[in-house]
């Protein structure tokens, strides 16, 4: 074997090396960047988590609705909650007038039906609402569904908000009805 050809095998083999930790750096940039976006990703799950949201005080939770209200294509959201709010917490637009009022409640409470017939008594009349939602981080009582279904409100309860909260559109959320404890048929007004 002639210099030549050894020389030419050691620059093979230097090359070689190089790609190959040129692979290896670029493979840990790409795992990194991995790790990162995992981490965030977690992050943003743990955020969207139902324990955060009970965590929440009821300023907070107004906004984490509006946030997901904005998400799902409302335009003009805006939180409106404050004392003497008349029953609305976030108002916006969809192609009708949206109304939302929010219950931040622990999980083992309930919505009562009073709670629903304030609301209804302001959310058309006071606030032209053609889309009355009451969103709340708990139950709603039987009563309270069986008012919502006479009155044409939408309700979304701790079960559907985590739904929501995990990427489920709110127009698909409008069309259920909770009065029927889950199905997705509309109950006509008692008469």
């Amino acid at each position: 074997m002639g210099t030549g050809v050894v020389v030419l095998v050691v620059l093979a083999i230097l090359v070689a090396g190089g790609v190959v930790g040129i692979l290896v750096r670029a493979g840990r940039r790409e795992a990194e960047a991995e790790r990162a976006r995992l981490a965030e990703q977690a992050r943003a799950q743990a955020v969207r988590s139902m324990e955060a949201v009970w965590s929440m005080d009821p300023l907070k939770f107004e906004e984490y609705v509006a946030d997901l209200c904005r998400r799902d294509g409302c335009t003009e959201v805006r939180r409106v909650g404050a004392a003497n709010d008349l029953g609305a917490d976030v108002m916006g637009q969809l192609p009708d007038g949206l109304v939302v009022q929010c219950k931040r409640y622990a999980k083992h409470r309930t919505v009562g039906s009073p709670d629903l017939q304030k609301f209804n008594g302001t959310a058309r009349s006071e606030h032209g609402a053609d889309v009355p939602l009451f969103v709340a981080s708990c139950k709603f009582t039987k009563q309270a569904r069986a008012f919502a279904a006479r009155h044409g409100l939408v309700l979304v309860d701790v079960d559907l908000l985590g739904f929501w909260n995990s990427g489920t559109a709110l127009s698909a959320l409008l069309d259920l009805d909770i009065g029927r404890s889950g199905t997705n048929r509309k109950l006509a007004p008692d008469i």
